[in-house]
């Protein structure tokens, strides 16, 4: 009898493919090729794994507590599975059965889960914004679109921010403990105002502008630090956009909420610690890893930092005798950044509504990673993706100043057609280089151009229709930012605008202009460009400097006006040198400029 049912069910999944949820990539049902059943017990179990799957709603796992609005939301759609405190092997037995899953920071969702998956799980849902916790890349390659919750905590961490800036600033935490410790020390707990103090808030996005206004409402005069910050929106509000180092020199107190990248990893540490006003006093609701722990803990034994307040830790929980979290000048709270209970329904509902758009195919502006591409696009474009996404990664860091970016012109040279060629990927791809260095947001090619639109970034398309036979895709991908200064002046053009310009050539990107110099230098590993006097000798003294410092060369190409006259030199390592290594380069005589830009 048990035969007969399973031979029933193949017979119903094979008339309604439409509804069954188990697929293979082939988009075939292999679950019903089952091995001879032989036993009665083999047979139910068997049984129970075929109705699961053939059940007409979607099944969602939700691993970690999600406030109710949430849950009742995901009910009306789908059958809600709330099993909290999983251990790995139970996550990965759970979700063969689960079309999405939704997580806090607390559940790992790596490989594994997905392979475990079987390729049924359609989307993980993280209720927050940090993605850290999520195998992005093997959540691609399995096909399952990840969303997160970037604006519902957005309020919750601004106040955060708020108390521990007042709290630190009139030593609450230091106070409370001393007089439960039936202690009475008023001379000791003196405070410092707020109110005619300078706060640099590092990262105006959406928590970093409503601390702002917030400030502003203490009295408290506001500077921001934020490449792509608008200005008009900061002017709004009555806060000034300044660069990094004028942020960091100038503030009496300093408000991270910028997201842990590359770029910012470590941002706050002996050296930028030994820039700032001596007192200067830290608050950091953002990512721990911004700051380097070790570093802080010797500014504030040396006075240079005052105080620090700090919600996050580059490892939560941090160790019990941390020195950071010991320290008497240093108040501390246990991630709560999100944690109000009005925050937490936003989120709920925020997640559940992404979860369930995804389940029914419509393209969420909070995904946070690529989607699926046809597999011979992908293969024709791969080069020239990667090409798009290291240009624009190259171009940003070039950028200073505090007016940050607005207007970006892409041109593409190619012999194709208009209509044979769709940029879309290509143009995702560079905004994806131009944003990510410096934030939280993942961009792909479904959030793109919202990403963009949403920070005020404009991007202008021109194709170059170029002579020769249409092989190829692209000859050339250029990236100009308007509007901006550079870091590096021989990175702008004739007309103003910060430019550079690539191929691919074997399968490789390889940047091929900078400014008006022509260059020939393999987009891998990192790039240091130095403006030089154009003489004989220079490729072998740089090269000297690199090599004494165990820096390995991979490529080196010079570029130049004219014999004799200036001359640019792109050069390819494989290690991002120290910061000793490139000023002895930086010493050489005859070197102009120069600067490092990390891929």
């Amino acid at each position: 009898m048990a035969t007969n049912t399973v031979a029933n069910l193949r017979s119903t999944a094979a008339n309604n493919l439409s509804s069954f949820s188990v697929t293979s990539k082939a988009n075939k049902l292999p679950i019903f090729s089952l091995p001879a059943l032989n036993s009665r017990r083999e047979s139910q179990s068997r049984f129970i794994v075929l109705t699961a799957s053939l059940d007409a709603k979607p099944t969602v796992l939700v691993a970690e507590k999600l406030g109710e609005a949430g849950l009742e939301l995901l009910k009306e759609f789908a059958n809600v599975d709330c099993s909290y405190n999983l251990s790995p092997e139970e996550l990965c037995t759970k979700i063969s059965l689960c079309d999405a899953l939704i997580v806090r920071s607390g559940t790992k969702v790596n490989r594994e889960v997905f392979e475990s998956s079987g390729g049924r799980l359609k989307v993980v849902g993280r209720a927050g914004v940090g993605i850290d916790n999520v195998d992005l890349s093997a959540a691609t390659e399995h096909g399952c679109l990840v969303v997160n919750a970037p604006t519902a905590n957005t309020v919750a961490a601004a106040e955060h921010g708020i108390a521990l800036l007042a709290a630190m600033a009139r030593n609450v935490a230091q106070a409370d403990a001393s007089i439960k410790a039936g202690k009475w020390l008023r001379n000791k707990y003196v405070g410092v105002s707020l109110v005619g103090k300078t706060l640099a808030v590092m990262g105006f996005g959406k928590v970093g502008s409503e601390v702002a206004r917030r400030a502003k409402g203490l009295g408290m005069h506001v500077i921001a630090h934020d490449p792509y910050a608008a200005a008009d929106r900061a002017r709004a509000i009555g806060v000034e956009l300044v660069g990094f180092e004028e942020a960091i020199a100038t503030a009496d107190f300093i408000s991270l909420h910028m997201p842990l990248t590359p770029v910012t990893n470590k941002i706050l540490n002996d050296e930028t610690f030994a820039k700032m006003k001596k007192g200067v006093r830290i608050v950091n609701v953002a990512r721990g890893g911004v700051i380097d722990e070790d570093a802080l803990v010797r500014a504030l034994d040396a006075g240079i930092v005052a105080q620090a307040a700090l919600d996050v830790f580059t490892e939560e929980p941090p160790a019990k005798d941390s020195k950071l979290v010991q320290h008497e000048n240093v108040t501390v709270t246990p991630h709560l950044g999100a944690s109000t209970v009005e925050a937490q329904a936003c989120v709920a509902i925020e997640i559940a509504e992404a979860v369930v758009g995804a389940l029914q195919g419509e393209l969420a502006a909070t995904a946070v990673n690529a989607p699926m591409v046809p597999a011979e696009v992908l293969t024709e474009l791969k080069p020239y993706v990667m090409l798009g996404e290291k240009l624009g990664r190259l171009a940003v860091q070039l950028v200073t100043g505090g007016s940050g970016v607005k207007s970006v012109k892409v041109t593409y040279g190619s012999t194709r057609a208009p209509d044979d060629l769709d940029t879309r990927l290509l143009r995702a791809m560079i905004i994806k280089g131009l944003i990510e260095p410096i934030s939280s947001i993942f961009v792909n090619l479904v959030n793109a151009d919202f990403t963009a639109k949403q920070r005020g970034l404009r991007i202008a398309e021109e194709r170059v229709t170029l002579d020769g036979s249409p092989e190829t895709p692209l000859n050339f991908i250029q990236v100009q930012i308007a509007n901006v200064e550079s870091k590096f002046a021989s990175a702008m053009s004739e007309s103003g605008e910060i430019k550079v310009e690539g191929r691919v050539k074997d399968g490789v990107p390889h940047l091929t202009k900078v400014g008006s110099f022509e260059v020939d230098v393999s987009l891998e590993g990192s790039i240091i460009l130095c403006r030089q006097v154009d003489q004989p000798g220079m490729i072998g003294r740089v090269g000297s400097v690199l090599g004494e410092e165990n820096v390995n060369v991979s490529f080196m190409s010079v570029g130049r006006i004219a014999p004799r006259k200036q001359a640019i030199m792109a050069i390819g390592v494989d290690d991002q040198p120290k910061i000793e290594t490139l000023k002895k380069i930086g010493d050489i005589p005859a070197i102009e400029e120069f600067v490092f830009l990390k891929l």
